[in-house]
């Protein structure tokens, strides 16, 4: 008997111990999150050393790691450890320009490092997206990759390429995240001080051709300029607001759509310099003289803003810094570097008046 019970408690021990090991085997990232009451990016933070999480919050994330006796994953982890001198220039973004100028940026910055810059397009909308990326990161095994708007938006996917050990930082119009993986503009700021200049001129009836919906830059530039006008004591009407896509096809949609209201707008702010490039296009059907019978305003400053004519009113957007900057905090990172003091700020945009601008005609 005394036999017997001393073998089912021992049975019990192993079994209670195989459960234990059992648990320990299968604990993942999510595991770790919810129990120190914390995001994943968080226990991604710790996981891959970073200094931006409280001591506090990094010695429990750390304690009940080992407690459960979590590893990261090896294949995901150990990519760290094997990666490629390479770069990753992530987009799903329909403004060539912007990516062409973004990439050159980007090889300013890696320029004499010995690293080199893969361009990937996506497509985020599609169910594969993330697994896509994913796949890409891995194959490549990538050092570190730029995201840029509106992929670079994707909460999901930041998580994704942390729990790979990959390096990373986002592009965008607003800050989204730590210093030293944010690159951002001032957006909503300079395209205030575009619409107060129209507003001075004299507009009162202006149109707008907004970004496509679901681009933080869409929502920055149209805060920004609604702002801007009711400064001046003037609201954007509903329908003076047209959605565009941040091509030349779309500003001339857009364009046909506000320049067919009763009464017509006297001036047009285009949320970048294509679709500005679409509304010249229609003007110039209709037989309306720029800016004497409708003012311009683009955004970006692209070599578009300065071969049409007259030359377009618009914001130069530091495209080229903004890449280059990117390009430099991810070889700082991998070297676990703080970035300076004041790095977080927002790459100021400029606003640049030509000659597409002027006062109404009547």
């Amino acid at each position: 008997m005394t036999r017997s019970s001393s073998s089912i408690r021992k049975a019990s021990a192993v079994k209670a111990a195989g459960d234990v090991n059992a648990l320990k085997r299968r604990a993942t990232i999510n595991d770790i999150a919810r129990l120190a009451n914390v995001s994943k990016k968080t226990v991604s933070r710790v996981i891959n050393q970073s200094p931006f999480v409280k001591e506090e919050t990094r010695t429990r994330i750390g304690e009940i790691m080992q407690e459960l006796g979590y590893v990261p994953d090896p294949q995901a982890r150990g990519l760290a450890f094997r990666r490629s001198f390479l770069i990753g220039l992530i987009y799903d973004n329909p403004n060539a320009q912007m990516v062409v100028n973004m990439q050159q940026g980007v090889l300013d910055g890696l320029r004499g490092s010995g690293f080199e810059l893969v361009v990937h397009p996506c497509s985020r909308l599609e169910k594969s997206f993330l697994s896509e990326v994913a796949s890409f990161i891995e194959r490549q095994k990538l050092y570190g990759v730029v995201l840029l708007p509106p992929v670079s938006e994707n909460d999901k996917l930041v998580e994704l390429i942390e729990e790979r050990g990959c390096h990373y930082v986002r592009v965008g119009s607003a800050i989204l995240d730590e210093p030293e993986n944010m690159v951002a503009s001032n957006d909503r700021l300079v395209t205030g001080e575009a619409a107060r200049h129209l507003a001075d001129l004299g507009h009162t009836r202006i149109g707008f051709i907004a970004g496509p919906p679901g681009f933080r830059s869409r929502k920055e530039r149209q805060a920004g300029f609604t702002e801007g006008l009711r400064a001046r004591g003037i609201e954007l009407p509903a329908d003076m607001c047209v959605d565009g896509a941040y091509t030349y096809e779309s500003g001339i949609a857009a364009a046909q759509q506000l320049l067919s209201r009763k009464p017509r707008p006297t001036a047009i702010y285009a949320s970048n310099d294509e679709m500005a490039a679409g509304v010249y296009h229609v003007a110039r059907q209709m037989g309306l003289s720029i800016p004497g019978d409708l003012s311009v305003v683009g955004f970006d400053d692209t070599p578009v803003s300065r071969r049409l004519w007259p030359a377009l009113t618009t914001v130069r957007w530091p495209i080229l810094e903004m890449g280059q900057a990117a390009a430099e905090r991810l070889l700082r990172a991998g070297n676990g570097a703080i970035p300076p003091a004041g790095e977080a700020k927002p790459f100021p945009a400029h606003f640049i008046v030509r000659d597409s601008t002027a006062p109404p005609s009547s």
